[in-house]
């Protein structure tokens, strides 16, 4: 072999080597790379687990107010009288109408008189024949009738316009009242006065005998007239709180909402300034409130009012409440039994989400997010409901007793309204 042949096999041998090298060298770098993309992909994926576990939202504090109520059915109580006459099978004609204001002694209904029909039928002919009579004797008519004649074209208008019931009965009212004034008068001055005269006298005859006929049944107390009737009046009464239990109520096998439907032989008068409504509870709540307590009351009108527990039964394993109130009576007349919901507390103030709130050593925090700075900020929490609760911050004075220097309440910050802050906040990297 000569040498330069000897110099190439050299040449090749090395350049094989090389080329391992390189090679070995290549698969290095290619594991290396590997290794690294595999770290990032699993800190990204442990980065994007921790931020689904454990989100980090903002919310922006707003005034707001929490509440604790609860939905419930109640048993409406009333100061109530029903009222019935001996002729309640000869039908009514309604004096007041249905949520009308009453005295006691004042007519609230009547019942139909025997005959009626054919005394108002007779009644209605003797006024014709007076207005014919009347109207043969123009020349007779004075200011007087002319008058008349005025307050009652007055008074028909007034009834083509008017759509309250009891309001167009008085109008009618008034009308034959004009029209037997003027019957007077005309049989007064007439050429025909005893033709008239006699008229009246048989009507006035008519009058007395619808009237004699007719039972009035007057208000045995004041308040308001009703005629929905549904025979618990003398059973649900402000007397007999102590009665009352889940079982009885449930037994009366009331339906939610039910409008009582009214009656067309009795009427009842009701006491407008108060009643009352017996519940079935058994929260906390129910169980910690004591007689004379108030809390709001929302009713399905969606009307608030206040009320005052006016009676408690602690019974095995539920609470009987009976509030007292004085508003909106009247809006309850139509029902016995109705949906509500009782308002136990309600606080305002800076509203945040119990998820926002850090402890730190018995104490409560937030964290707040400006501008990608997070700084820890001590509050006072007001009042705690389901998910959010009412904050504030302490004043220096309360600062003291928990402890805190003068220099450390003045270098502490405030929470303020419209502080974004950080939702299941994570305390590294805040200050």
């Amino acid at each position: 072999m000569t040498k330069r042949e000897i110099k190439n096999n050299k040449k090749r041998k090395n350049n094989t080597k090389s080329s391992k090298k390189n090679i070995n060298k290549n698969k290095i770098t290619g594991l290396i790379l590997l290794v690294l993309i595999a770290l990032v992909l699993v800190y990204a994926t442990y980065e994007i687990i921790k931020l689904v576990a454990v989100p980090t939202n903002t919310f922006i504090i707003e005034n707001g107010s929490i509440s604790s109520e609860e939905s419930i059915t109640g048993y409406v109580i009333r100061e109530e009288k029903t009222v019935k006459g001996a002729n309640y099978k000869n039908g009514m004609v309604q004096i007041k109408t249905e949520g009308e204001k009453v005295a006691k002694g004042e007519n609230i209904f009547r019942y139909y008189g025997a005959n009626e029909e054919d005394l108002k039928q007779k009644i209605a002919e003797i006024n014709e024949n007076i207005q014919k009579a009347i109207a043969g004797q123009a020349e007779f008519l004075t200011s007087d009738i002319s008058a008349i004649d005025n307050q009652i074209a007055n008074k028909i208008e007034g009834i083509s316009q008017e759509n309250d019931v009891q309001k167009i009965r008085e109008h009618k009212k008034d009308i034959d009242t004009y029209i037997t004034k003027k019957s007077k008068i005309a049989g007064e001055l007439s050429q025909a006065g005893s033709y008239i005269n006699g008229l009246i006298q048989e009507k006035n005859k008519y009058d007395e005998e619808l009237k004699k006929n007719s039972e009035y049944v007057i208000a045995p107390m004041s308040g308001v007239v009703s005629y929905r009737i549904d025979n618990l009046e003398e059973v649900l009464t402000p007397n007999n709180f102590e009665m009352l239990d889940k079982k009885f109520l449930e037994d009366l096998g009331l339906k939610t909402g039910q409008i009582v439907s009214s009656n067309s032989e009795m009427g009842k008068v009701i006491n407008n300034y108060e009643c009352y409504i017996a519940t079935i509870m058994e929260s906390n709540e129910a169980k910690e409130a004591q007689v004379d307590d108030k809390v709001t009351l929302r009713l399905a009108t969606q009307d608030n009012v206040t009320a005052t527990i006016e009676y408690k039964a602690e019974k095995d394993n539920y609470v009987l409440l009976i509030f007292k109130i004085n508003n909106c009576v009247e809006k309850l007349i139509d029902y016995r039994k109705i949906s509500i919901d009782v308002i136990w507390w309600e606080y305002e103030g800076l509203k945040v989400p119990k998820s926002a709130i850090i402890y730190d050593n018995g104490l409560s925090y937030i964290v707040r997010n400006r501008g990608g700075y997070l700084n820890k900020i001590l509050v006072k929490i007001c009042k705690e409901g389901e998910n959010y609760c009412i904050i504030s911050n302490y004043d220096s004075k309360e600062l003291k007793e928990l402890g805190f220097t003068t220099t450390e309440i003045n270098n502490m910050r405030q929470v303020t309204i419209y502080d974004e802050i950080v939702l299941n906040p994570d305390l590294e990297n805040v200050k």
